[in-house]
């Protein structure tokens, strides 16, 4: 299983694997050991369709090598780029097997003995009516004592339609798992060892499940069902999107230890003449208020966020409001990008595209800014002792690695028991992308 991209397509994977163990299958980690290959893919960076093809060249070479050898291998192409690309794959491509679409990967065992009786390809990208987590198993315990935290999606799809975006159009519309559904499988991750949940959706906040009274639920009151159970002692989730963060989870935060102080919110950009043209659904000062409500509601909360530099029509006064969009809110984590065009999303054909050189130029001077709010919220934890969840070895004898409630790793020279507990540390030192730190209880008092 070869994996790109975003936290939900590792779920996915995950979930693929668990779909084809009834049939025999196990996974392995050298593709030319294995009897099928899939390729989980993503559409959201720069010429992603041109990648997945170079990587199918690759592992074409070793489909053949095994044929060779009187091997069959089956050879899959999942993901947001097999569901954009579709037919398209398969006429580059002739050699691979199945090509099936984020939402219909519960139909793979089907797509597989299809592919065996007919001897060629198979492809599966509709939106299926039926809810793919409907028809899927059990989610496998993770195999190893260190995977003590885990992803579990509750949401897919988008119906924000962003002028930049393609996931409407690769995942579909916004479906909500059932809330007995999500539980029992939190229960599941859980009674297996893991102590931290991740909710994913590509707008988790938008999440509207059925509950348990048939009414809909909300993704605060899921938090606060998830919060029930024993064991779990951190709950996090993402992508949020600014139109969707309700007054309820807005209180979920203060309420609820459990639901860590650390939140992706996605604004894309300080301009409003931007965001408009983006299809946002909300001013750079509705950001500002929405910030500062939950701060009020959660002073300890740490802000993560997206950032798309050089959309169509961007100007110099544009890119200004968002560096001061930035110095406004402080971010102790952010990703940003050049916009790059994408085929068939209403931004792809919009004039005043700029430049290439202009946009290197605007993202060099806003990663900086960023890159100086980072480096400056890790220097503000140096001298306070915070609860570390340890969830593995460091890259050195006898170093652990673990995460702060604010998602900084820290790292600490301790005993291999650490691995699933939660132990106070004394934040030491800054690193370029991490923390070192102290247990407590090891540390001299001055």
């Amino acid at each position: 299983m070869i994996t790109w991209g975003c936290q939900m397509n590792v779920y996915d994977s995950a979930r693929m694997t668990d779909v084809l163990r009834p049939l025999g299958y196990t996974p392995v980690t050298d593709p030319a050991a294995a009897e099928m290959i899939i390729l989980n893919t993503c559409h959201i960076r720069d010429r992603a369709a041109e990648k997945v093809f170079s990587e199918l060249g690759r592992l074409r070479l070793i489909k053949d090598e095994r044929e060779a050898q009187g091997h069959k291998t089956v050879l899959a192409v999942a993901g947001c780029v097999a569901q954009a690309e579709g037919e398209q794959i398969l006429k580059r491509a002739p050699y691979v097997d199945i090509v099936l679409g984020p939402q219909t990967y519960h139909r793979l065992p089907e797509m597989v003995a299809k592919a065996a009786r007919a001897g060629g390809s198979v492809i599966e990208t509709d939106f299926p009516a039926e809810q793919k987590f409907d028809f899927l198993p059990e989610a496998e315990a993770p195999q190893t004592v260190e995977n003590v935290t885990a992803f579990l999606t509750v949401q897919e799809g988008c119906d924000k339609f962003c002028s930049f975006c393609v996931v409407p159009y690769t995942r579909g519309a916004e479906a909500s798992r059932p809330v007995a559904s999500v539980l029992a499988e939190a229960r599941r991750i859980v009674a297996s060892g893991v102590r931290e949940l991740t909710l994913l959706g590509q707008n988790v906040n938008a999440y509207h499940g059925e509950g348990p009274d048939g009414g809909t639920w909300t993704l605060a009151q899921l938090a606060y069902a998830l919060a029930e159970i024993p064991g779990l002692e951190r709950i996090r989730y993402t992508t949020s999107h600014p139109r969707d963060m309700g007054d309820d989870l807005i209180a979920a935060h203060h309420d609820l230890p459990a639901l860590m102080p650390f939140l992706h919110l996605p604004v894309q950009s300080g301009s409003d003449s931007i965001l408009r043209a983006m299809n946002r659904g909300h001013t750079a000062d509705d950001y500002r208020r929405l910030v500062d409500r939950l701060r009020t509601a959660r002073p300890d909360l740490a802000l993560s966020s997206d950032f798309i530099i050089g959309h169509p029509g961007e100007t110099d006064a544009d890119f200004e409001a968002t560096m001061q969009l930035i110095r406004d809110v402080g971010f102790a984590q952010a990703f940003s990008f050049k916009y790059s065009i994408r085929p068939g999303t209403p931004a792809a054909g919009a004039p005043l595209q700029v430049k290439e050189a202009l946009k290197d130029e605007r993202l060099y001077a806003l990663q900086a800014l960023l890159r100086e709010q980072q480096d400056a919220f890790n220097d503000s934890v140096i001298g306070d002792v915070a609860p570390v969840l340890f969830t593995g070895h460091g890259r050195k004898p006898g170093q652990m690695v673990g995460r702060s409630p604010w998602l900084q790793p820290v790292h600490v020279d301790g005993p291999a028991d650490l691995v699933g507990t939660i132990r106070p540390v004394l934040i030491t030192q800054r690193l370029s992308n991490s923390l070192v730190g102290n247990l407590v209880e090891e540390c001299v008092p001055a």
